[in-house]
């Protein structure tokens, strides 16, 4: 994904999260978005499983692999480049 992409990307999930003090540029590409990084708990882990699917049409076919799927936006965007 390019850049622009990847900003498509925050706005989804910002969007999907609700997380209305969070604004794209505060997303880094490459930092954890669980823990340290922006917080998210379990609950967002299914609530991005399911965006990845709406947006983009891809499915987290193996549910162990969903931590490190869902580790940062760009582990996502590679997982959505790689199984279009």
């Amino acid at each position: 994904m390019n850049s622009e992409q990847k900003d498509l990307l925050k706005g989804h999930i910002i969007e999907y999260l609700s997380l209305e003090d969070v604004e794209k540029n505060e997303i880094e590409d490459g930092a954890p978005l669980f823990g340290d990084g922006l917080g998210l708990d379990s609950i967002d882990a299914l609530e991005l499983i399911v965006m990845i699917e709406r947006e983009y049409g891809v499915k987290i076919a193996d549910p162990s692999k969903g931590k490190e799927i869902l580790y940062s936006v760009d582990t996502i965007a590679n997982y959505i480049d790689s199984n279009k």
